[in-house]
């Protein structure tokens, strides 16, 4: 559907549910009126007629606050679709979970934050010959990610794909034993299962050497976490926060605005970013799930000193303690020649540039776009930049899980299919076990690792941090493990994708539709 068939949608919608707002309260003084017949009162007469009007002024407002904030079309059709035929229920949700006037503060002070962290300009490095090499689309991209992230190119760097969580794990923990002055920890998910045992005890026995550990948790994501976990990290001395937290845990599946975060930062001068969490599972040891396929990204060089950047925000923002100073970015050290920029998106930053950066990534590929995304549920941009490459003669191959956690947003990403493979997307569904993935790669030239997954709660309701790595030779082992992936693979094929049942289309649908709320 174009965005202006949309439009017409969302303004016949908001007649529709005027209308509907009359219904419902000739419905709802109906059902008064019957308790009015068994204990008649004028107290209970003028109290229905209240009732009853302040529900369809408040349904017709809240339709009317959704309009004026501007969202995406089809999030606003979706929103609508829900007051119109849940009224109570979709006005209850919206009041939970929809509103933007939280987003907007954390934008405000988040700006306030960002002006006491390193200023930007102070940590840009000299020119370097070696950006000449580069596309120019890919100088442009970088330009993006300066303007939209305030995240500057960084040179200097040494970068280590790591593949699974026996690769992940060991790279962490070696780095966190070697920790000599600081180690700053930022997780949507700390479990207290053996692996989450095995990264207190480094943590309690650093605390005991004098070095400083922080912990930020998110609260949702990590809410099976043990008291007990946590009061043994604070009695050493561990100051570990979480990241908003739960108040209302019949909601837990539906609370927005979560730190979906993985950051790892030692002595500032080691950093970890990508896909994974601090679990067993990512080693393959939940029987329910099996096998669990990952990519991380080890780093060291001046991109750590942004890594760095993100945890004192977000450290800042929830505890207040402003920490800089303590920290400044170390200079002179050069590990190696690779050029890095590190992305952050989320409710509150201005623009969504991880969702920009891939979409400009993708609309300007000449060669080959690979993508592996453990969610994919894209926005109309990124859909059509990625029908569009392929139907130029890019090579797009899209790598999603056969197996998920969230069966709604599998059913949403399986609506997507059909149109892809249509304009020539190869797709392929991931058999081994579980694909966690956040991984792009393009033009051979470009590698996107990170916490962000392709998909809407990604670009505009969690907080993420992606790495971008303008090199060849990581590129090439991305590229290598996306092809060995594929290996273990089911590749779909569109005809007998057809074929699938009325009842499996209507589900698709209908999570498609809904998928904007999710």
């Amino acid at each position: 559907m174009k965005k202006t068939d949309v439009s017409v949608a969302v303004l016949f919608l908001l007649a529709l549910l005027i209308i509907n707002g009359l219904i419902i309260t000739t419905a709802y003084k109906a059902i008064f009126n019957y308790f009015r017949h068994i204990n008649a009162s004028p107290h209970l007469e003028r109290m229905t007629d209240a009732l009853t009007v302040l529900l369809a002024c408040l349904v017709v407002f809240t339709a009317i606050v959704i309009i004026l904030e501007r969202r995406d079309p089809a999030r606003t059709l979706a929103w609508l679709l829900v007051l119109i035929f849940l009224p109570v229920l979709g006005f209850i949700l919206y009041v939970t979970v929809g509103r933007q006037i939280r987003k907007r503060r954390l934008t405000a002070r988040k700006r306030r934050l960002s002006e006491f962290i390193y200023p930007l300009e102070e940590s840009i490095p000299e020119s370097n010959p070696d950006l000449g090499k580069l596309p120019a689309s890919k100088e442009r991209l970088m330009n993006l990610i300066i303007n939209t992230a305030e995240s500057p190119i960084t040179l200097h760097n040494d970068v280590r794909v790591l593949t699974d969580g026996d690769q992940i794990f060991s790279a962490m923990f070696e780095a966190l034993e070697s920790a000599r002055e600081h180690i700053h920890l930022e997780t949507y998910i700390l479990r207290s299962d053996d692996i989450g045992r095995r990264l207190m005890e480094i943590l309690l026995a650093k605390a005991r050497q004098g070095i400083e550990v922080r912990v930020i948790y998110d609260a949702l994501g990590s809410r099976e976490l043990s008291e007990s976990y946590l009061q043994s990290l604070r009695q050493a001395g561990i100051k570990i926060e979480p990241f908003f937290p739960v108040r209302f845990p019949i909601l837990h599946n539906r609370i927005n605005y979560r730190n979906h975060r993985k950051i790892l930062v030692v002595d500032g001068r080691i950093g970890f970013v990508g896909g994974a969490n601090i679990g067993d599972e990512y080693l393959g040891r939940d029987p329910g799930i099996g096998f669990w396929r990952d990519t991380h990204l080890r780093i060291s060089g001046n991109a750590v000193c942004f890594l760095q950047r993100i945890f004192l925000l977000d450290w800042y923002f929830i505890t207040n303690e402003p920490l800089e100073e303590k920290f400044p970015c170390p200079t002179g050290e050069r590990p190696g020649n690779k050029i890095v920029q590190i992305a952050s998106s989320g409710p509150d930053t201005h623009w969504e540039s991880i969702m920009q950066a891939y979409y400009y990534a993708i609309a300007t590929a000449e060669k080959s776009v690979h993508l592996a995304s453990a969610y994919f549920v894209p926005n109309e941009s990124i859909l059509t930049a990625l029908k569009t490459a392929a139907l130029s003669g890019v090579d797009v191959k899209i790598l999603l899980p056969d197996r998920t956690d969230h069966q709604i947003v599998f059913l949403a990403a399986m609506s997507y299919l059909e149109e892809l493979m249509e304009a020539g997307v190869e797709v392929y569904l991931y058999q081994k076990g579980l694909m966690h993935c956040k991984v792009l790669t393009v033009d051979g030239v470009l590698s996107v690792i990170g916490s962000a997954n392709m998909d809407q709660r990604s670009f505009r309701l969690n907080f993420e941090v992606n790495a971008l790595v303008y090199d060849e030779e990581t590129a090439r082992r991305l590229d290598e493990d996306f092809a060995r992936d594929l290996l273990d693979s089911h590749a779909l094929d569109l005809e007998s994708f057809k074929d699938r049942s009325l009842p499996r289309r209507v589900l698709e649908s209908a999570a498609r539709l809904l998928s904007p709320l999710l």
